[in-house]
C-alpha cells in the first residue's frame, strides 16, 4: 500500500513563534538555536520521537479496540505496511524538525514466519531509514528488541526457564544491536519487559538473576566485537507486567549490574512514569542515576495522578519537568542520551494533528522547564543551601571519619573527649519549595 501524499496537516517545519503567540503551529518555548548555559537548546534537550507509541499504539485498551484506523495499520502486504509507516514517521519527524528517533524492532518490521525472517524483515526497513536520512536531519537515539510481546514471552526473556527463549532472544537482540550500530545509534536500550516473576512457587530466583546477568554481559561483548560506540543502557520498570520486576528501579538496576560486574559499561534509560509507578519522584530517580554514575537518558512523559498504572501521557506541568531538567543539569547533562517522548495520545485524540500538536505542547513544556532550570542552577540559591546543610563535613576532623583507615572507636573516642552534644538544625524545606516556586514566572 502506499501512504497518504500528506498524512498531518502541516507541511513546513514548525517554527518558534514566542510565548505569546496562540498559533498551535509554533513553538512558544522551544527555540531550538538559543543558547542555554552556552549551549543550543537543540543541544541540551536532543528530542527523540517514540516509534511505537506516535505510529504503532492503535489506540486500544483493556476493555476496547483501536480507535485510530491509521492507513498503514490494515492490509495483507504487511511489509507494504511497515514501508509506508517510515513515510509517514519520516514526516513528522521533519515537520516536528527533531534530531532524533528511537525504535523497537517490532515496531518497525513485522515478525515473519521464523527467526530468520522476522530479523531480515527488521533489517528491510532499516535499509529504507539509512536512505532516508541521507537526506533528514533525524538520527537514531536508540533502538530496541520488542522482548515482551510475543506470547513467547510470557515467562521472560533472559530470565526465561526455557533456553530456547534464551537463545532466540539473544538472536533478536544480537540482530537489532548491529542494525542500531549501522544506522549510527548512539544507545542501545535493554527494557525488561517480563523480565521478572509472578510467584515464587514455580520461580528459581539465584538461577534467573545469573541467566539475566550473563545476558547483560554477552550484549556488552558483542557492543565491543562489533565496534558499536553507543552506551547500552536499561530501562527501569516496576511491577508491570510482572508482579516482581528484576529491573524495578535505579537502585534495583545498580545492583543488578553489580552483581553482573558492568555498573561501569551499562547506563539507565530513566522514565517519569516508571519512576511514579516505583513510588519515586521522576527527579530522583534522575538524581540517583547521577550519584551512582549511571545515568544516561529519559523516557519524557507522566502518569495520571487518578490512575495507577502506566498511562504514558505527554508532559504538561512545567513544575515537575523543571525539576527534573535541574537534576539533568547538575548531573552534566547529556553525553549520548536524551529526551524520547514515550508518549501517548488519548484514545479519543483521533486526528491527525494531534499526533503533532501533543509532541509541539511537550517540547514546549520541556523547554520552559529548562529554562526555568537553567535559571535556578545559575542563581545558585539552591545548591548554596546544600552546601551550607553540609558545611561541617569541610573540617578536617570531621573529613577524616569517612577515610579508609578510621575507627568506630576513635571516632567514638573523639566524641566523648569533645563532649559533643549536637543540636537539631532545620532543614528548611518550605523556605526551600518557596524559593523553587520563585522561578516560575
Amino acid at each position: 500500500m502506499n501512504a497518504p501524499a500528506r498524512f498531518f496537516p502541516a507541511d513546513e517545519p514548525l517554527r518558534y513563534v514566542g510565548p505569546l503567540s496562540r498559533d498551535p503551529y509554533g513553538f512558544r518555548w522551544y527555540d531550538k538555536d538559543q543558547l542555554v548555559l552556552g549551549k543550543r537548546m537543540e543541544d541540551h534537550l536532543r528530542f527523540a520521537v517514540a516509534y511505537w507509541h506516535s505510529f504503532t499504539w492503535p489506540g486500544g485498551d483493556p476493555f476496547g479496540g483501536e480507535t485510530f484506523l491509521r492507513p498503514w495499520m490494515h492490509g495483507a502486504d504487511e511489509m507494504a505496511l511497515a514501508r509506508a509507516k517510515a513515510d509517514v514517521a519520516f514526516e513528522l519527524f521533519r515537520i516536528l524538525d527533531v534530531p532524533f528517533f528511537c525504535f523497537h524492532d517490532r515496531d518497525i518490521a513485522p515478525e515473519g514466519a521464523n527467526l530468520k525472517e522476522s530479523n531480515a524483515n527488521v533489517r528491510a526497513i532499516a535499509e529504507i531509514f539509512a536512505r532516508k536520512m541521507e537526506s533528514s536531519k533525524v538520527r537514531l537515539l536508540w533502538g530496541t528488541a520488542n522482548l515482551f510481546s510475543h506470547r513467547r514471552f510470557m515467562s521472560g526473556a533472559a530470565t526465561n526457564p526455557d533456553p530456547d527463549v534464551f537463545a532466540w532472544s539473544a538472536a533478536q537482540v544480537k540482530n537489532v544491536l548491529e542494525v542500531t550500530h549501522e544506522l549510527g545509534g548512539e544507545n542501545y536500550v535493554l527494557w525488561g519487559g517480563r523480565e521478572g516473576y509472578e510467584t515464587l512457587l514455580n520461580t528459581d530466583l539465584p538461577r534467573e538473576l545469573d541467566q539475566m546477568a550473563r545476558f547483560l554481559n554477552l550484549v556488552v561483548e558483542h557492543k565491543h566485537k562489533i565496534g558499536f560506540k553507543g552506551t547500552i543502557l536499561i530501562e527501569p520498570k516496576p511491577q508491570e507486567p510482572t508482579k516482581h520486576q528484576y529491573d524495578f528501579d535505579v537502585g534495583t538496576v545498580y545492583g543488578l549490574l553489580c552483581r553482573a560486574g558492568l555498573e561501569k559499561e551499562v547506563k539507565v534509560n530513566v522514565e517519569a512514569n516508571h519512576a511514579t509507578l516505583a513510588g519515586h519522584s521522576f527527579e530522583h530517580e534522575i538524581a540517583m542515576a547521577a550519584a551512582l554514575g549511571i545515568f544516561g537518558s529519559i523516557d519524557m512523559n507522566k502518569g495520571d495522578a487518578q490512575s495507577g498504572w502506566d498511562t504514558d501521557q505527554f508532559p504538561t506541568n512545567v513544575e515537575d519537568t523543571a525539576l527534573a531538567m535541574y537534576e539533568i543539569l547538575r548531573a552534566g547533562g547529556y553525553t549520548t542520551g536524551g529526551t524520547n517522548f514515550d508518549a501517548k495520545i488519548r484514545r479519543q485524540s483521533i486526528d491527525p494533528e494531534d499526533l503533532v500538536l501533543a509532541h509541539v505542547g511537550a517540547m514546549d513544556v520541556c523547554a520552559r522547564a529548562l529554562l526555568i532550570a537553567a535559571d535556578m542552577l545559575e542563581d545558585g540559591a539552591l545548591q548554596k543551601a546544600v552546601d551550607e546543610r553540609y558545611a561541617g563535613w569541610n573540617e578536617p576532623q570531621n573529613r577524616a571519619m569517612l577515610r579508609e583507615g578510621a575507627s568506630l572507636e576513635a571516632i567514638a573516642a573523639r566524641a566523648e573527649a569533645d563532649d559533643l552534644d549536637p543540636q537539631p538544625r532545620s532543614g528548611r524545606q518550605e523556605r526551600l519549595e518557596t524559593l523553587v516556586s520563585s522561578y516560575f514566572r
